[in-house]
């Protein structure tokens, strides 16, 4: 039987993927963060294809049936390779409380990480939702729909559903770690995803896919309510990862 690393050693394990995560060169970072942004956009285009069209007295078991296909976004980033700023929203802070890393590194990865998750989703929302119209036609209500409940909330409800989003997304990555095969680390991954896509917390990044495609496809939606969405959700996502998740097993396995 495969050796699972113990809680302490998935620390020291976690703290040093945040220091590569750091060391990457520039042009890595932007590559990556762009497929980490198309990815989780993917993941919600497929989610937004498979509850559009579904009948209304199915109720939830439409909603179960996208969130089933939305963690295909995060398997292709972990297991394919990709940048998502919400994994790293507690992985480099865990590499800097180990002191692996100074805080400029984990600032640098953030920013980057950020603005290339934007780019690749709004490229995904536009050439795929808006160009092609995937998000729109007999989509475009559940778009709109989507995209409104999550503007139509106040900053302090925006922050605390993104708390509640990343803690269960940086679970996923923490058990991804844990894994040491595929069938256990795809496992690790789907069910805390699907978990908080059938609460509906909210993903920065999924955000940056489904509100421009919802504008793109003509919701009375202003881009500055999308950035104040952008920056509540954003705040949320970092206290779930780098707090809830990282701090707390950092506190608690720590030496």
């Amino acid at each position: 039987m495969s050796h699972l690393l113990s809680p302490k050693e998935l620390l020291a394990y976690t703290a040093e993927k945040g220091k590569i995560k750091t060391e990457l060169p520039i042009l890595s970072m932007i590559l990556l963060g762009f497929l980490g942004g198309a990815f989780i956009s993917l993941g919600y285009l497929a989610y937004l294809r498979v509850v559009a069209t579904m009948p209304a007295e199915l109720g939830g078991l439409s909603t179960f049936l996208g969130a089933a296909v939305f963690p295909i976004g995060l398997l292709a980033i972990l297991l394919g390779g990709g940048e998502l700023i919400t994994g790293n929203m507690m992985v480099v802070p865990v590499a800097r409380f180990a002191n692996k890393i100074n805080t400029w590194a984990w600032v640098r990865n953030w920013l980057w990480i950020s603005v290339m998750n934007l780019l690749g989703a709004m490229a995904v929302a536009y050439a795929f939702g808006h160009y092609l119209g995937l998000t729109e036609g007999a989509y475009l209500a559940k778009t709109i729909a989507t995209a409104e409940h999550k503007i139509h909330v106040s900053f302090g409800q925006a922050v605390v559903s993104g708390i509640g989003c990343n803690w269960l997304v940086c679970l996923a990555v923490w058990l991804c770690y844990l894994a040491n095969d595929m069938a256990g680390k795809i496992l690790g991954i789907w069910f805390p995803i699907m978990i908080f896509v059938l609460i509906g917390f909210q993903h920065v990044v999924a955000n940056m896919f489904v509100i421009p495609a919802a504008i793109w496809g003509g919701a009375d939606i202003t881009w500055r309510q999308f950035v104040w969405n952008m920056i509540s959700v954003w705040i949320g996502n970092a206290i779930g990862g780098a707090v809830f998740v990282g701090g707390i097993y950092f506190l608690a396995y720590q030496k």
